[in-house]
């Protein structure tokens, strides 16, 4: 069984992180099927992209025990989550339950975010010792702000949905019994839409939004890169792991 399924239905492109065994914890696998399902044109008829996911968890990050912490290791996330952030259509999260860490951001280099009301969101890096790259931080800063950006970050609690949604970080919430019909209603609003003006506009969202990347930070990649090889973050991981409080020690 496929681990991220990919069919067009229609109008809608639908893409579906199926491990909900772990949580869909993305492991290489699921990020390579998001990129396959992310680069590929959309065909003549459709108008919308749709991500969602089995089981109760949206998303629960990167499957640490197929973490690869070196720069190259966090590229693939990147690209995907870059080929999302690009696609030439909107692109709608239905976040049915935890989006966490990387689960976060998947949610968030969408255009639209259909959350439940007993999802949760967060960045809980810092807590295990990590912490995000530069093309991370930056999509959060623009979405979120200064103010809630440091909040995410540096408390690293996740936060209920309701909350999430007050901060103006997503775009829709509701309950669990009238989540699956705000879905479709957005989907069929959006597919409503002239198709040209819906290209247009994400063509020049996504434009306007870049400005950071032309910002030099290749003295922070080093930075981050210390930190993903530090024995924090083996500690922290660890820690995480074993299901016990860490004990970090700077080093």
């Amino acid at each position: 069984m496929a681990v991220v399924e990919f069919e067009v239905r229609g109008a809608v492109r639908h893409i579906r992180l199926n491990r909900p065994e772990k949580r869909n914890a993305l492991n290489p696998a699921m990020v390579s099927g998001l990129m396959e399902a992310f680069s590929q044109e959309p065909a003549p008829g459709e108008r919308v992209a749709l991500i969602e996911a089995a089981g109760t968890v949206f998303c629960a990050g990167l499957d640490l025990r197929e973490r690869d912490n070196s720069a190259e290791g966090i590229k693939p996330l990147e690209a995907m989550l870059h080929a999302i952030e690009t696609y030439p259509l909107p692109v709608v999260a239905a976040v049915q339950g935890d989006a966490i860490a990387g689960g976060n951001e998947l949610a968030m280099h969408c255009d639209l975010v259909v959350a439940s009301t007993t999802a949760r969101f967060g960045m809980s890096v810092a807590q295990i010792g990590l912490a995000p790259s530069w093309f991370l931080c930056k999509k959060l800063l623009e979405i979120a702000g200064p103010v809630a950006t440091r909040r995410i970050l540096m408390l690293g609690d996740p936060l209920p949905a309701q909350e999430i949604y007050d901060l103006g970080l997503i775009s829709h919430i509701a309950t669990p019994d009238e989540f699956a019909g705000k879905v479709d209603a957005i989907l069929s609003r959006i597919g409503a839409n002239a198709p040209l003006a819906l290209k247009a506009i994400k063509a020049v969202l996504v434009r306007q939004m870049t400005f950071r990347d032309t910002i030099d930070h290749k003295d922070l990649d080093e930075i981050l890169g210390r930190v993903r090889t530090s024995k924090d973050a083996e500690e922290g991981i660890a820690a995480f792991m074993q299901r016990r409080k860490p004990n970090f020690q700077e080093h």
